[in-house]
């Protein structure tokens, strides 16, 4: 029986990739270097804002990394000023969210996203009483996939991890629910493509938000 339900951000709660295109482009582009398509940024990302812009600063031709310092400082500043340009909730989550609560699921928050991106981002789009917890990327909470990111949210909803719901869009994401030996949900409406989520052995993968309470009833 599932007790908590934890949620990456960017490609599962948000849609957020014109967000992280516009911010990085941004960066790039006081370098003097070519922007990147919007649609590169949805495997630029998943792995935290430094491999993000080390990601992107290859692409644009900085394949020494002579920007990245300033570059990934420039980056996760801006974000912490304004995390919410061109980023809303995927169609059907407010909704799903708020049934999840209604039964007594606690809802959490996993993310690579810079901590206080990640806290603005999700209070900024669904408010501040939503999730139990949100955790983003911060000094002395490795990153995913390591699982000790999954298994502080989980303790800090008060479920075991067997009793948990693990959502994501990427590899990462499941990498991270299985290490962490959660039950791992893969989305199709994020970042990535069914493929990777098939091999990176997700144990279901739902294409709407709503299908979440399905899972959590026990009907897949």
């Amino acid at each position: 029986m599932f007790k908590a339900c934890i949620l990456d951000i960017d490609g599962t709660l948000l849609d957020s990739v014109e967000s992280i295109a516009y911010v990085a482009n941004y960066v790039l582009e006081s370098y003097g270097l070519p922007t990147q398509p919007v649609e590169d940024y949805k495997y630029f990302a998943g792995d935290g804002a430094y491999e993000l812009m080390k990601r992107a600063l290859r692409a644009a031709g900085d394949t020494e990394l002579k920007y990245f310092e300033e570059g990934a400082k420039k980056y996760r500043d801006y974000f912490v000023r304004d995390p919410l340009y061109h980023v809303k909730a995927f169609d059907g989550m407010t909704e799903t969210l708020k049934e999840l609560k209604n039964r007594g699921i606690a809802l959490g928050v996993c993310s690579n996203k810079p901590h206080p991106a990640s806290v603005g981002a999700i209070e900024g789009i669904y408010g501040k009483e939503c999730f139990a917890v949100i955790q983003g990327q911060e000094d002395g909470v490795p990153r995913k996939p390591s699982p000790e990111i999954a298994w502080l949210v989980a303790d800090k909803c008060g479920a075991k991890p067997e009793e948990c719901m693990y959502v994501g869009d990427t590899n990462t994401d499941m990498q991270t629910g299985k290490a962490a030996g959660m039950y791992t949900i893969g989305v199709t409406w994020g970042f990535r493509d069914r493929a990777e989520l098939e091999a990176n052995h997700a144990d279901i993968i739902i294409e709407r938000p709503e299908q979440l309470l399905d899972i959590q009833e026990g009907v897949k």
